[in-house]
């Protein structure tokens, strides 16, 4: 089940970010921006979404929200034991549905270039690669999706 986010849930969401993203560390040298973000502020803003199993127990959650004329995905993370389960992949869907009620066409996103495994799974789901940056000092990959 996908749900909205409550105040509650940030304790677990910080600890799914946690433990999905610390494998990067080593890679990144430092940790990656979805580690340290400001869940309390994406929560109370409505932003944030969770998946939880049967026992309403977080195993992943994400991060979007309207800007300009796309979504935003921001941030999307698995409890490691919950991975290869369709979580991921039901998130981003629960995502792109979400932008075409908006009137959306499109979802950007994007990731670090050290995260190699999205690099192949972005574009399998149907996101472009459409640029590459540098920004405060991560080396990040853009990616779009246009809706049909």
């Amino acid at each position: 089940m996908i749900r909205l986010a409550e105040a509650s849930d940030e304790a677990n969401i910080r600890t799914c970010a946690k433990l999905a993203y610390a494998r990067y560390v080593p890679a990144i040298g430092r940790k990656p921006a979805p580690m340290v973000a400001d869940f309390a502020t994406q929560i109370a803003a409505g932003a944030v979404y969770v998946a939880t199993d049967e026992h309403d127990c977080v195993q992943g959650f994400i991060v979007f929200y309207r800007n300009e004329e796309h979504v935003l995905l921001e941030n999307i993370a698995v409890l490691p034991r919950a991975a290869g389960r369709g979580v991921g992949r039901s998130l981003i869907s629960f995502c792109e549905e979400a932008a075409r009620q908006l009137g959306i066409n499109a979802v950007h996103l994007y990731t670090n270039e050290k995260m190699t495994e999205n690099l192949s799974v972005y574009p399998r789901l149907g996101y472009t690669e459409v640029a590459r940056r540098t920004e405060d000092g991560f080396q990040r990959v853009y990616f779009e999706k246009h809706l049909t």
